[in-house]
């Protein structure tokens, strides 16, 4: 992609939607789906994987703020259906689970 990084930040988050688990299911089984951790901003961790900005990944996957999705993770979302957040950056879909909303109560 060769967008403006605030274009295609703004385009990246334009595309961006909650989503279930099982709707995700197929693109773990084709082993696509990239995790990105809940501190994390997703928006710019799709960006830099549309931009290919090896550094920057390679740097978010060293401290575990991205990484491929794994079984355990999996298995935990089927057992509690958590609010997720996705964007498509193919081949990838990035996935990041909601923070939970506080209580107005």
């Amino acid at each position: 992609m060769s967008e403006e990084p605030s274009t295609l930040y703004a385009k990246l988050l334009g595309e961006t939607a909650s989503i279930t688990w099982q709707e995700l299911q197929p693109f773990f089984a084709r082993g696509a789906l990239l995790w990105v951790a809940s501190g994390s901003d997703l928006i710019e961790a799709a960006q830099a994987v549309a931009q290919d900005d090896k550094e920057k990944i390679a740097g978010w996957l060293a401290k575990g703020h991205i990484a491929k999705l794994e079984a355990e993770q999996a298995q935990d979302w089927l057992q509690r259906d958590p609010d997720l957040w996705a964007v498509v950056v193919a081949p990838w879909v990035l996935v990041q689970e909601r923070a939970a909303q506080p209580s107005l109560h």
